[in-house]
């Protein structure tokens, strides 16, 4: 066993090694504070026949026992993974896949299992530190290592890896992935360069996030560091990769029979047509190289599919111009209306090129929030977006199946572009719900959403802070050949060597997410790219204003009518009643929707504003407090010899003293009164500790009856 350590972010973090899953290519423990991750690593030595790429699996997963909990549910066992998981298993997957070479098409499989967790340390950095390692050390080729953090912004200083409850106070939460990239510049030994960044921000400027992205870079040195201490000392021998050779003759021949085919495809603006010609090209040409010889018919497609990148990059770079003729600053043609279902709260249908978006918007009360359970605690969701990509939207025809990890990061992004502009819960305190889905897709399609999330926001009359827009950036680099490109197609981003999408108002970022697949992303190339996606994402704004430049002033008719009463934290038991009693009578007299939190806030829901308002005034007659000089029609509850006791209230009783029964002098109580009558009095008195005094005689002076 083996323990490397150091400190990060101002706390120390150990690699142990040799120590568990012995069997695997590569483990590690890594060890944060009392946060405990294990990874593993196991690539199968041989590769399947006929796979031509890397089938790499990434599961990260979280016991319950880590945090002392035992699973809920019948089985009481972990199930299917939550979406937490889901995403960190993205996270780790998106750093690392691209770091592995080309002709690597072994079967690889990374398991990240969280064992303990407390408070303050992360997991997903212990994790994603842990896959970078175990790879490191195996025998498994790598182009690392790669290292997170998780940066923040809190009263004006950058901080690395603060707690969960601290990062609530930050007006950014940046989750970086740097490489290390050798030579570095400026005389230093090595520079850390970006691999994966995703995160979300309070409206925050542009230079603001780059100067986080390089905080949060020179904060992973430490444990780059590491990592080069553990494979010096434990590392294996990297297997060999296969060098693709490149078949010179054969790839002449492709390209004569394939190149001008190609070309005429990649020059029809629209996607279907071109895939049309350039499936065409590609089966024919593989029909009279290859034949019947399925060796020579798949290096004739592979050769093909070399061909069709190289043309793109060099109509981008070279001859600048773009498949559907734009600029690398034009945004496709935009269109949008709202209020297309007229059922739902709230509608959008959002176009851009070939891309479209329908959002679908509903408001529900308290009772329809999303409780997320996770080992670190639980999450309440009042603002919910699920994001659908049926495989109609690219002309497919597939099985539906239950959203898969693609479709729960892209919602999980559009939700985090859009949660900054939502308006508070005690100014609307509604849940929402926003179905995206996709119809057709040409890229970006989860920009798309988060255009058409806050145009059905509007049109249901949620009174959001701003107008959020997003756009897809592409960078192509060839040497100093470098060109950034706005709101980019499927085969830009497919042949592109960055995806950065961005999200946010005319003030600042809101959400954003890159992948990188090259080295020498500099910081002034980073720069560009923002500014370029703000003027982008400002032109998109201005789009969405012009189809509705602000919230609708009401919501929908077939809306729930939202009604808040504030009572005292005491007075809920009042308010719900003995087993649910009053709770009930409220729902029955008038059929609308109830629900009462511990901090004494009634939400009273109703599509009947008749009936909301009966709910409204029974509420506060259960809770109603005492009002000195007001007349009540109260209850007889008890006799006793000085007087009688009267209910005024739900709960609240006062003193009615003989001598206030009746104008004229009375021997007994029981003279005019028994337990049971109904009996108008008002309030003379309420004393210090609480005590009524009632009077019968001054409420029929005042014409009571």
């Amino acid at each position: 066993m083996d323990i490397f350590s150091t400190e990060f972010a101002g706390r120390n973090i150990s690699l142990k090694t040799n120590y568990v899953a012995a069997q695997t290519d590569g483990s590690i423990l890594v060890y944060y504070g009392d946060t405990v991750v294990l990874v593993t690593v196991v690539s199968l030595k041989t590769t399947r026949e006929g796979v031509d790429f890397l089938p790499l699996t990434v599961d990260y997963q979280e016991m319950t026992f880590a945090a002392g909990k035992i699973p809920g549910g019948f089985f009481k066992r972990e199930g299917r993974p939550n979406e937490r998981e889901i995403l960190v298993s993205r996270i780790i997957d998106r750093s690392v896949r691209p770091l592995f070479p080309k002709g690597y098409y072994s079967e690889t499989q990374m398991v990240a299992t969280v064992l303990s967790i407390d408070k303050e340390n992360d997991p997903d950095i212990a994790a994603l530190l842990g896959a970078s390692a175990a790879l490191e050390i195996s025998n498994v080729p790598f182009k690392g290592p790669i290292a997170g953090v998780r940066v923040g912004k809190i009263n004006g200083e950058f901080v690395c890896n603060a707690s969960g409850d601290k990062m609530q106070e930050s007006e950014l939460n940046l989750f970086l992935v740097g490489r290390k990239v050798v030579p570095g510049k400026s005389g230093r030994e090595y520079d850390v360069e970006l691999v994966m960044m995703e995160g979300e921000a309070k409206e925050v400027a542009e230079d603001v996030i780059v100067d986080a992205i390089k905080f949060g870079l020179e904060a992973i040195r430490p444990v780059i560091d590491l990592q080069d201490k553990v494979r010096e000392k434990i590392g294996k021998e990297k297997r060999p990769v296969e060098k693709v050779e490149v078949d010179e003759e054969l790839t002449a021949k492709v390209s004569a029979a394939a190149l001008a085919g190609l070309k005429e495809g990649y020059g029809m603006p629209r996607k279907l047509e071109r895939y049309g010609k350039l499936d065409e090209v590609r089966a024919s040409v593989i029909k009279e190289i290859g034949g019947d010889d399925a060796v020579l018919c798949k290096k004739t497609a592979g050769i093909i599919e070399g061909l069709e990148r190289r043309i793109l990059r060099d109509m981008i770079i070279h001859d600048k111009k773009r498949i559907d003729g734009r600029s690398s600053t034009d945004i496709r043609p935009i269109s949008s209306e709202v209020g297309v279902l007229p059922r739902a709260h709230g509608s959008a249908l959002f176009n851009r090129g070939e891309t479209q978006a329908l959002a679908a918007l509903t408001l529900g009360t308290s009772s329809d929030e999303q409780r997320m359970d996770y080992i670190g605690g639980e999450e309440v969701r009042s603002f919910i977006l699920h994001y659908n990509f049926p495989p109609y939207s690219v002309g497919e025809a597939k099985s539906l199946r239950s959203p898969g990890r693609r479709e729960i990061g892209h919602g999980a992004l559009a939700r985090k572009a859009l949660v900054p502009i939502l308006p508070p819960a005690d100014a609307f305190p509604y849940t929402i719900r926003i179905v995206s889905e996709i119809l057709s897709s040409n890229g970006s399609s989860s920009m798309a959403t988060v255009c058409g999330g806050i145009l059905s926001l509007m049109d249901a009359g949620v009174p959001v802070k701003d107008v959020v827009a997003g756009i897809a950036m592409g960078l192509l680099k060839e040497g100093d050949d470098v060109v950034i490109l706005s709101d980019i197609l499927g085969d830009e981003d497919h042949t592109g060597d960055m995806d950065f999408k961005v999200c946010g108002t005319v003030k600042g970022v809101t959400a954003m997410q890159m992948d990188i697949k090259i080295d020498g992303l500099t910081e002034d190339i980073l720069r560009k790219a923002l500014a370029q996606a703000r003027e982008g994402r400002v032109f998109i704004i201005g789009k969405l204003r012009e189809t509705l430049a602000a919230p609708k002033p009401d919501i929908s008719i077939y809306a729930p009518r939202i009604t808040t009463v504030k009572v005292k934290e005491d007075q809920v038991r009042t308010v719900i009643g003995s087993g649910g009693k009053n709770i009930r009578q409220i729902i029955s007299e008038t059929g609308v929707t109830i629900d009462v939190e511990d901090d004494g806030t009634v939400t009273i829901a109703s599509s009947d504003a008749e009936a909301a308002a009966r709910a409204v005034a029974m509420v506060k007659w259960l809770t109603e407090e005492a009002e000195v000089g007001k007349i009540y029609r109260g209850t007889v509850k008890k006799i006793v010899d000085f007087g009688a006791f009267v209910e005024i209230l739900p709960g609240t009783e006062g003193l009615l003293h003989i001598s206030q029964i009746a104008k004229e002098r009375i021997n007994k109580v029981t003279d005019v009164l028994k337990e049971g009558d109904e009996v108008m009095v008002k309030v003379l008195e309420v004393d210090k500790q609480g005590k009524i005094r009632l009077s019968r005689k001054e409420a029929l002076a005042a014409g009571a009856q």
